[in-house]
């Protein structure tokens, strides 16, 4: 039905605007990327390739002759320490990533929930004045979660290291690795989605911090689900199917254990990564970004306050031809969008100040 103002309610985006369900907002994830590749594979191959390079370098410098022969079995036990820490690094690196782009993402997934116009260069005029908390916030999120699976492993590390009581050493094991996991686990689901709230609203970090864990109360267990779901996605797509090509390429013309044989196998390698982690990073983060305005609206009712809420709707209408009004056309940036682009920021806050502009949550 017609919104106040005239502004009609029942926008006719891709992302549905009101609570979304969990394939929902599966399938809103890959069709942005459709959508948007441009900007959503842009900015993965960007971040994926810093990584991906990275990664490659420390493999071949860190684990040293033994990763130039790593072909016989012996030898590969031998480097085995050094290689699962390496992956550990990578997987850290790439889950860092994907929070990275869920917070670069969700200004253009917000614009399209309420039918606005979406281009690479407003998605990053959204994003820029919040890149560095942006940045501080993802880095938070990972070390928090990684914080609480150490700490109860450390007891079965000192046992081990001062070569202690057998028998407390396994029942320390069989505490501290569960219990680790599984804070782990309830930490990052809790906090996730202070990535796209440090974006969206403006927050501070701690802010930040703090509204995913209002977002998440009552919802961990649906917001667990969705992540593992599109976890799944991302292991069957990242680790497999787009792998497979790449792997039968190394395997056929680099099968020797030269040095030269050896770099061809690790560029096509970091070659495929980076391939195949540009299509599954936009996709986890569309899902994290989708998370959090799913439950905007489900929590706060924030699809209801914008269409109850004239001020909004008259929001809304500044910033779909903000920039005609200026002389500019509409979707486009630079000075004549620039009022636009705010007044569409401010639709996202949260609290006295976004209530004073009306919008927020309901009463």
């Amino acid at each position: 039905m017609p919104g106040p103002e005239g502004w009609d309610d029942d926008v006719s985006g891709h992302v549905p605007f009101r609570p979304m369900s969990i394939s929902e907002m599966l399938d809103g994830a890959i069709a942005g990327i459709r959508r948007r590749p441009r900007l959503t594979l842009g900015l993965a191959v960007a971040v994926s390739t810093v990584i991906q390079v990275a990664v490659s370098i420390a493999t071949y410098f860190f684990i040293g002759d033994e990763a130039r022969t790593e072909q016989t079995p012996a030898l590969l036990m031998r480097s085995l320490g050094g290689q699962a820490t390496l992956s550990a690094i990578g997987l850290v690196l790439s889950a860092y990533g994907i929070l990275l782009l869920s917070g670069l993402l969700a200004p253009a997934l917000g614009r399209e929930l309420l039918g606005l116009p979406v281009t690479p260069g407003r998605a990053w005029r959204d994003a820029r004045p919040r890149v560095g908390r942006l940045a501080l916030t993802a880095a938070l999120v990972m070390a928090v979660p990684i914080l609480a699976l150490v700490l109860p492993i450390v007891p079965f590390v000192l046992l081990v290291a001062v070569d202690g009581p057998p028998a407390l050493g396994v029942v320390s094991a069989l505490v501290g690795f569960p219990a680790g996991l599984a804070l782990m686990v309830w930490l990052y689901v809790l906090l996730v989605q202070a990535v796209p709230a440090v974006v969206m609203e403006r927050e501070t970090v701690g802010g930040a911090l703090r509204r995913a864990r209002t977002l998440s109360k009552g919802r961990w267990f649906r917001t667990c689900g969705t992540l593992l779901l599109a976890l799944l996605v991302t292991v069957f797509m990242g680790f497999f199917a787009l792998r497979i090509p790449f792997v039968i390429v190394q395997v056929v013309f680099f099968g020797s254990a030269s040095d030269g044989e050896v770099l061809g196998a690790l560029a096509v390698d970091t070659f495929g990564r980076i391939v195949s982690w540009s299509i599954v990073l936009p996709f986890d983060a569309g899902v994290i970004a989708l998370l959090y305005m799913d439950r905007r609206m489900r929590r706060e009712g924030f699809d209801l306050d914008l269409r109850m809420r004239g001020s909004s709707a008259a929001a809304v209408a500044a910033v779909r031809d903000g920039a005609v009004r200026d002389g500019g056309r509409p979707g486009q940036g630079g000075p004549e969008g620039g009022a636009a682009d705010d007044a569409f920021m401010e639709l996202w806050r949260h609290g006295p100040d976004a209530a004073r502009t009306g919008t927020g949550a309901m009463p």
